[in-house]
């Protein structure tokens, strides 16, 4: 079952906690064991699985500006001035993530959250979310 999440940002880089979205799209498809596919169409925009508290979601930032900073000289930056953006989400990002569902329920460790990461907002994003039914 295929479903379309929209998110709408409102900073340059943020980092949005989408795991309730995803779980009520699972609760909605009726599907109890499987897998869902979390996925962004978007080349400046990433998804991961990680803690959703504000000091690791500072520490990401700042790593990625480290990292790749903006306005470095990148050629890309001659059409669009967002390199750092496509290269931070290429380079350090998926554009989908996978998990388990058991039970009807998003199988995660304690504290895994999925989070959708903008690096080019405000915007307005849109997911696939596909919910597979697994009968092993």
């Amino acid at each position: 079952m295929l479903h379309e999440l929209s998110i709408e940002t409102s900073r340059k880089f943020e980092i949005v906690d989408i795991t309730g979205d995803v779980q009520r799209l699972v609760w909605k498809s009726g599907i109890t064991e499987g897998i869902v596919v979390v996925f962004t169409r978007h080349t400046t925009t990433g998804l991961l699985i990680n803690e959703n508290e504000n000091g690791l979601l500072l520490d990401i930032k700042e790593k990625m500006e480290e990292l790749i900073p903006e306005g470095a000289g990148y050629a890309h930056d001659s059409i669009d001035s967002n390199a750092h953006s496509h290269l931070r989400a290429g380079l350090l990002l998926n554009p989908e993530v996978i998990v388990q569902v058991e039970e009807g329920e998003l199988v995660l460790g304690t504290w895994q959250r999925i989070l959708f990461v903008e690096l080019d907002g405000p915007r307005r994003r849109k997911l696939l979310v596909k919910v597979c039914s697994c009968n092993c």
